[in-house]
């Protein structure tokens, strides 16, 4: 495996083009930021150590044994996160690239496509909220040495605002993918004379560097492996990426997965899965890892841990063939989660799906599960055990595999015996022999009264107290008493004895000051006295009475002196009520 002859990076990118590179399907998906795109022309400009490559040689005889994928071009966060799949004719060896995937995508995108990301605090289902952006080099502004920052200045820019920026003269913004198609010479004095640039050294200087370093330099230096057997080259590959960005565990047998299923592409469906489960209701964080160990549960394969033994070619293929059933049960379990009110903002254990997707696919549940009157009580008990276990600490910590296992057998035998509700009571005992029991005592209630505002499990422990709540609604965690009010300048303007200052401060964000409450009611609330707003929506003593009942609010405080009298009512209201739902 000898270094081979350096090539320029116009002609990777080439290559890249007519798919002559590929990528193998062990490849993790492209992870850079466009700061590091940046970065690394940045790195080049200023001749910087490129690092070597190493590529696979996959002779045409053995292209169709195994699936690849294209490089990333116009990468969308939405729309097209994920490679492209490939279907190689057989015809021709491609060279598949086993280290060096993630520089080739920055470059490729660089000078040939194009990036989107999500603009902050706009939602993903808006059609703005992404704008396409490409590279852009200042050219008009002078190179300045500093080893902590960037020399040259990319960045990725919409067309509108390098146009916008440019016309202000100060700035001049070169659009990195038109030097493929440009010569040294006549092509970069045309293009300064075009656009007035004649007269300063930067604007040329800095270009026929950008031109040198893509169509002269010979900067990708690689090995090249020739290797056809594909456990071998899984070692190689392996062994490359022990450093930088790790591969996950969970990365390499999904690759297995890949090549060991037949009809259908096992990447594309689990990626595919994972986006639709991640656009239920408020949107979740759920991972690929989770989906393949999914499958693992839901198909009854004796073991659950990522290990290469559990993914046999006989366990995918009942794993490709039950496929269907695994996808509708994980959608189906995902739009429970979202029905009860959890989102990727406070559902504290994704892994809470898997016990709940096997139940729907044990019971050949199906849509009409979600809403159907009859299976209310049964979708109540699901909620009531996911709740707990999310609220007992270290449930979905250590020993993750060991209880998945429990709680699928228990689940099992008690679903084989007739079961036809959540087997709540089969399924607590057998967490108990594994030491993972739902018992609190007086000291964990003291403890979760004392969750705070911040805390990704409060609206767990608030939708377990106040069920009453439309847990379908986009509700938001609300102080009771506004915490702006409740600031040392408030408190001192509304005759606070300075004493309680300090502990007012502390017990404004606990659970006793927090309520769930419909986002748009939340945001007329604002910062009005808990007692005036109230009358402000509530107009009649019983619209209010049901009001202050729901949310076990006693007697509102009327201003801050009656904060801490309020604070301590309610915090002794909640802690029964959550000794009763507990079972303390």
């Amino acid at each position: 495996m000898p270094f081979q002859q350096p090539i320029t990076i116009h002609r990777a990118l080439q290559r890249i083009e007519k798919n002559e590179f590929v990528l193998p399907a062990i490849q993790r998906e492209f992870v850079w930021e466009t700061e590091q795109i940046g970065r690394l022309f940045d790195s080049l400009m200023r001749g910087y150590p490129f690092g070597s490559f190493l590529f696979w040689r996959v002779e045409k005889e053995s292209t169709q044994e195994y699936a690849f994928y294209q490089f990333v071009t116009n990468y969308h966060k939405r729309d097209a996160p994920h490679c492209p799949p490939i279907s190689l004719s057989g015809s021709d060896a491609v060279t598949a690239v086993l280290d060096g995937q993630q520089r080739l995508t920055a470059l490729n995108i660089g000078l040939r496509g194009s990036h989107a990301e999500k603009l902050p605090r706009k939602r993903w289902s808006n059609p703005h909220a992404f704008p396409k952006k490409q590279l852009y080099l200042d050219i008009l502004s002078e190179s300045h040495d500093d080893e902590l920052d960037m020399k040259y200045e990319f960045e990725f820019l919409t067309d509108k605002r390098a146009k916008a920026e440019s016309a202000e003269a100060r700035r001049h913004w070169f659009p990195v993918s038109k030097i493929r198609t440009m010569d040294a010479g006549p092509d970069l004095h045309a293009y300064l004379v075009d656009h007035g640039l004649i007269g300063t050294k930067a604007p040329f200087k800095t270009l026929h560097r950008l031109h040198a370093v893509i169509h002269t330099d010979g900067l990708i230096t690689y090995f090249e492996e020739e290797e056809q057997n594909l456990d071998k080259v899984l070692n190689i590959f392996i062994r490359v990426n022990s450093g930088g960005t790790i591969l996950s565990y969970a990365d390499l047998l999904l690759s297995v997965a890949t090549a060991q299923w037949k009809e259908r592409d096992a990447r594309e469906e689990i990626h595919s899965l994972v986006d639709d489960l991640n656009k239920t209701g408020l949107g979740f964080r759920f991972p690929k890892d989770l989906v393949l160990k999914a499958a693992l549960m839901l198909t009854d394969i004796p073991e659950v841990q990522f290990k290469v033994t559990n993914f046999t070619a006989d366990n995918m293929a009942k794993i490709e063939r039950r496929w269907d059933e695994i996808e509708r049960a994980l959608q189906i379990a995902a739009s429970l989660l979202a029905s009860f009110g959890f989102s990727d903002q406070n559902l504290t254990a994704n892994n809470v799906i898997l016990p709940v997707s096997y139940y729907v696919m044990a019971r050949g549940l199906g849509e009409s599960f979600l809403t159907g009157r009859s299976s209310s009580e049964d979708r109540e008990r699901i909620r009531l055990w996911v709740v707990r276990t999310l609220v007992k600490r270290g449930v979905w910590g250590s020993g993750l595999d060991t209880l998945l296992k429990a709680i699928r057998g228990a689940m099992r035998r008690a679903i084989d015996g007739g079961a036809t509700q959540f087997p709540t009571e089969a399924i607590e005992a057998a967490m108990r022999e594994r030491g993972k029991h739902l018992r609190f005592d007086e000291e964990e209630l003291d403890a979760l009264l004392e969750t705070r505002y911040q805390d990704r499990g409060t609206f767990a422990l608030l939708s377990l107290l106040y069920p009453g709540a439309d847990l379908r609604a986009e509700l938001h965690i609300d102080h009771v008493f506004p915490r702006s009010l409740l600031r040392v300048a408030r408190l001192k303007k509304a005759e606070v004895e300075e004493a309680h200052h300090g502990e007012i401060s502390g017990l404004k964000d606990m659970l006793p000051n927090l309520q769930l409450m419909d986002g748009s009611l939340n945001v007329q609330k604002s910062d009005k006295l808990p007692k005036t707003w109230l009358a402000s929506v509530h107009h009649t003593d019983t619209d209010q009475g049901y009001y202050l009942a729901k949310h076990d609010l006693g007697t509102l405080p009327a201003d801050a002196t009656e904060f801490l009298d309020f604070f301590s009512a309610r915090r002794e209201r909640m802690k029964e009520k959550l000794r009763a739902k507990l079972g303390v």
